[in-house]
């Protein structure tokens, strides 16, 4: 009973709290010395204290043991509220308030407050500020933090540590944006308090970007459900996972969680172990980037699908920003009809009768599929680049700067790879440095080429490290794994025994676009690297 209470008052605490005066629900909280600053939860939780007598405490964990909270003139108790006036770095820890009517004693709420240190030579604290990317041409408003005790506190707004225009008003609008409003602005709010003035700060970075007209960026933070649907077909008896995964902006947000619950409940944390896993699990959340997007994920692993599982109630839920989105799934029973008899045992019959043909076919199929694929293209020839509007069949990006110990990459580069892939197979390669008239700006010249290019030809080594070479790759990998426009070929040039100098992202690229060079032995036209190679270019025609 007590654990269901518990779960209970959580859970309403996730809800109520967006309806009334926000109370942080992050598990750690930044927040300026010298300021003016308030722990709390929703006052309506009272409303489901059901004994007549009851006690809120709030504590402060010291050496490892709580420690009650005791009122001083700086730090004031008041039910669902803990003030500090003002905040100093000596209160940094880890606190929590509990509720006891005598019967039961449980924890209503923790948080760890970090105190940080106040930047005397500026208006704020660089580590204690939130980013909004905005598009020009488009209204928006910025939001003081809403840590007023009076409506009539005062309010002064800044931008970049100068008086903005002396606004006095919670919200600073802004019916059109435009790139000269990007910059950091901090409100001030000034509080009164037993004769005496506090303040308390907000400050936020604004960043304005020019969009094309076409162009659609993805703004809002938000739960990205990988099912698409709030009912999931799933399979009785079969091990499933769902995947939840949130939208956290262009820039990594440092207290930002995702987190699974089950009827209100926690799932326990996956072991590793198999045969230690509880039949519902949840794995760590994980922190991703592709291109210069953000995302936070994390997913929920089921054993065996029950019938029981189908009354539960899965919740994702994202915090970020002060806020929290929760979106909940449902299980739904999947078509598990078996097979009629005659068709099982025509099956079993075949499968009797056949193995061999079957194994032989398999192994085919397996070692000689790239074969086979160039083959069928040959004969049928097939184009897939007529009328898809690219101009070249791949770019190539390779080490350009003088870092190469040897010229054999760049003779790799211009010389053998446009010989046989040109005037053998009929392809178009964009090369940068034979393409390209010099005089225009490199950044955009290279994403302009490669957005143009149906495939990305990557030529790997140890000293793939340049800038230019890796803007090239970076672009490529946005483009293959967010807009899912472009394909990339990697060419291990080089034996390369770590790949740790490159993006994290470029994992997540299936294995089998790897073509390994190996000299002497790949330079003949019917060699398996320039087969490998083909069979990952687009189909066309050779000459």
């Amino acid at each position: 009973l007590k654990k269901m209470t518990l779960i209970f008052f959580f859970f309403m605490l996730i809800i109520e709290s967006a309806t009334e005066k926000l109370c942080p629900l992050r598990a750690s909280i930044d927040v300026l010395e010298g300021e003016y600053f308030f722990l709390c939860y929703p006052e309506s939780m009272h409303e489901h204290f059901q004994e007549e007598a009851y006690t809120i405490n709030w504590y402060k964990e010291n050496a490892g043991k709580q420690q009650l909270m005791k009122e001083t003139h700086r730090i004031v108790s008041q039910m669902n509220f803990l003030e500090f006036w003002p905040a100093e770095l000596s209160d940094s820890g880890n606190y929590s308030v509990t509720y006891s009517n005598g019967k039961q004693n449980f924890t209503i709420q923790k948080w760890t407050l970090n105190v940080l240190e106040r930047n005397e030579s500026s208006c704020f604290n660089k580590n204690h500020l939130t980013t909004e990317i905005k598009n020009s041409g488009t209204g928006h408003s910025l939001k003081c933090s809403d840590l007023s005790v009076n409506e009539n506190d005062s309010i002064t707004w800044y931008k970049d540590c100068k008086n903005y225009e002396n606004e006095t008003e919670r919200e600073l609008d802004f019916k059109t944006l435009t790139v000269q409003h990007a910059g950091i602005y901090t409100c001030k709010i000034l509080i009164s308090h037993e004769g005496k003035t506090y303040h308390s700060t907000n400050t936020i970075k604004l960043i304005v970007e020019e969009v094309g007209r076409d162009e659609e960026i993805e703004t809002e933070i938000g739960i990205k459900l990988v099912q698409k649907s709030s009912h999931v077909m799933l399979c009785l008896g079969k091990e499933e996972t769902l995947n939840c995964t949130g939208f956290l902006g262009y820039y990594m947000r440092e207290d930002a969680s995702i987190y699974w619950l089950i009827n209100q409940t926690f799932p326990k944390k996956c072991s590793g172990i198999p045969e230690n896993e509880p039949s519902i699990c949840e794995e760590e959340f994980k922190n991703l980037q592709l291109g210069n997007k953000f995302y936070v994920t994390r997913l929920l692993r089921i054993r065996k699908v029950t019938d029981e599982d189908m009354h539960h109630n899965f919740t994702c839920m994202l915090q970020a920003d002060e806020r929290t989105q929760i979106k909940i799934m449902k299980l739904k029973k999947g078509n598990t009809r078996d097979l009629p008899v005659r068709i099982f045992t025509t099956g079993m019959v075949l499968a009797v009768l056949f193995p061999c043909i079957a194994v032989a076919a398999v192994f085919v199929c397996v070692m000689f599929r790239v074969d086979l694929v160039l083959f069928y293209r040959n004969v049928c020839r097939r184009d897939d680049t007529a009328g898809d509007g690219k101009e070249y069949d791949a770019f190539v990006s390779y080490l350009k700067d003088c870092v190469s110990p040897t010229e054999e990459e760049r003779e790799f580069a211009l010389k053998i790879l446009p010989m046989v892939l040109e005037e053998n197979f009929g392809y178009k390669l964009c090369i940068f440095e034979r393409d390209v008239s010099p005089g225009g700006a490199v950044v955009d010249d290279i994403h302009s080429f490669i957005d143009k290019s149906r495939r990305l030809i990557i030529i790997l080594s140890q000293n793939y490290v340049s800038d230019r070479a890796i803007y090239e790759l970076e672009s490529g990998l946005h483009k293959a794994l967010v807009e899912r426009k472009t394909k990339i070929i990697l060419i291990e040039y080089m034996p390369i025994s770590d790949y740790n100098f490159l993006p994290e992202s470029l994992s997540l690229l299936p294995s089998k676009t790897v073509v390994k060079w190996k000299k002497d032995k790949s330079l003949p036209l019917n060699s398996r690297f320039w087969k490998n190679l083909r069979y990952l270019m687009p189909a066309k025609p050779t000459k």
